[in-house]
């Protein structure tokens, strides 16, 4: 599939945004894990999302959808038998990360397989936590594809990661469920933390405190009784950050989007795009499942540059390429600090976002752990050129909403990948007045 994206005069209206990713996939998990039915509203129905509920059936669990809603027949602890030995987790690196640790922490042996783009990526920083607790592990040079052995009753694990990593943290976790003694987990700047929120809500012993140097350490009492429960899923606030962008660099836009994701360790682009001079506000602001959402009204805007703090890296980690986008326009240099993780995503995100932008005459470079966007002088930049994403959804829609502020189009080939986060991301662009399609390669 390919991606033509044109000038487009203003943006307005509502926009519906899927519900959250990181949420989605722990809510299967999490409730597969629990004794009982549990009921998911609002759930991303997304090629990602649709890999680990696949996996999660062929470990035994019963799911199934009735009207909107999921429900999940729970086998509880340890619980989980092996109906297909070879789980394919397709293109997502939080399903087998997951995963990893919740067979880590069973008496079972899998084997963990994906496409072409998750096969490259790193798992050795999932690999080495998950040993110290007596699982097996053999792999293709610390990448997919992963052959697994969990422990019956995996050995509590202290653990010190020297990266910021929700996934790796809650992989740790998961395992630690199973063991009969206390699970340490220690980063140094606190990742999303979902799946905290979560476990506790099941009524799991789950706290988190920040230590002497700084550091955070979350300690989990294995073997407790999760419940079963009710999830109802915020909007993803990294799928909202297109049709936010979108709308800042637009002239004569205004958008509204309702029930967003608000945790604090989650809106580090919200916060970003405020200091640059977004017209943004914050209202309706509520609770769901013990999480913060509100709705986000958008307004076009000259956003100025500005240096962007390495240490709010964890909370906007996947908003990179799209602020790059918005960078693209803002009067002056915009600095982003602490981007190295970019490079192990489904592309080096560094690379192409850089490259890309290169390509339209925009100046933009990047070291090991920065880039760097100089906002062109211009309101529209000339476009008229091919972009390919290399089957990563963020590069896609994010070019894509580039090309609405082109005097030319834009095409982003290889965007089928979209459907891993964003599905309709065109037709829900659509509605509010992008001038986008999508359509199918000869």
């Amino acid at each position: 599939m390919y991606i033509k994206s044109e000038k487009s005069s203003n943006l307005n209206g509502e926009i519906n945004v899927p519900g959250d990713k990181s949420i989605s996939h722990r809510s299967l998990i999490l409730a597969s894990c629990a004794i009982g039915t549990s009921k998911i509203n609002n759930l991303l129905e997304s090629e990602d999302v649709f890999s680990t509920l696949y996996a999660l059936k062929n470990l035994g669990v019963e799911i199934k959808k009735l009207d909107n809603t999921w429900l999940v027949y729970g086998l509880g602890l340890g619980s989980f038998s092996v109906v297909n030995p070879t789980l394919n987790l397709g293109n997502s690196g939080t399903g087998a990360r997951l995963l990893m640790g919740v067979i880590a922490g069973c008496d079972l042996e899998a084997t963990l397989i994906g496409d072409n783009s998750l096969s490259s990526r790193p798992m050795k920083r999932v690999i080495d936590p998950l040993i110290k607790t007596g699982a097996q592990i053999e792999s293709n040079n610390d990448k997919l594809p992963i052959k697994i052995k969990g422990s019956k009753i995996p050995l509590p694990n202290n653990y010190i990661s020297r990266l910021s990593s929700a996934q790796v943290k809650s992989a740790v976790l998961l395992a630690g469920l199973t063991s009969t003694g206390v699970t340490k987990y220690r980063e140094p700047l606190l990742s999303r933390d979902h799946t905290e929120r979560m476990l506790g809500i099941m009524g799991a012993n789950i706290k988190t405190i920040q230590m002497p140097d700084k550091t955070w350490e979350i300690t989990l009492k294995g073997l407790p009784k999760l419940k079963n429960v009710n999830f109802n899923i915020p909007n993803d606030p990294s799928s909202a950050a297109f049709p936010i962008v979108a709308g800042l660099i637009i002239p004569n836009s205004n958008l509204m989007i309702k029930n967003v994701l608000m945790s604090q360790l989650r809106t580090g682009l919200i916060k970003t795009l405020i200091e640059m001079g977004a017209k943004i506000k914050i209202i309706n602001k509520n609770q769901m499942n013990g999480e913060e959402i509100a709705n986000v009204i958008v307004k076009s805007s000259q956003l100025h540059g500005i240096e962007v703090p390495a240490e709010r890296a964890p909370s906007m980690i996947d908003e990179y390429p799209i602020l790059s986008i918005a960078a693209s326009f803002a009067r002056g240099k915009t600095i982003m600090n602490g981007v190295a993780e970019l490079k192990y995503k489904e592309t080096d995100r560094i690379k192409e976002t850089i490259q890309n932008l290169n390509k339209l005459n925009i100046k933009a470079n990047a070291t090991n752990n920065k880039m760097i966007v100089q906002g062109v002088e211009s309101d529209l930049i000339k476009g008229g050129i091919e972009i390919d994403s290399k089957l990563d959804h963020r590069i896609a829609m994010s070019f894509s909403c580039l090309g609405l502020k082109c005097e030319k189009p834009i095409i982003v080939r290889n965007a089928e990948t979209i459907n891993s986060s964003f599905p309709n991301f065109c037709r829900s662009m659509k509605k509010i007045g992008a001038n986008i399609n999508q359509h199918l390669e000869n």
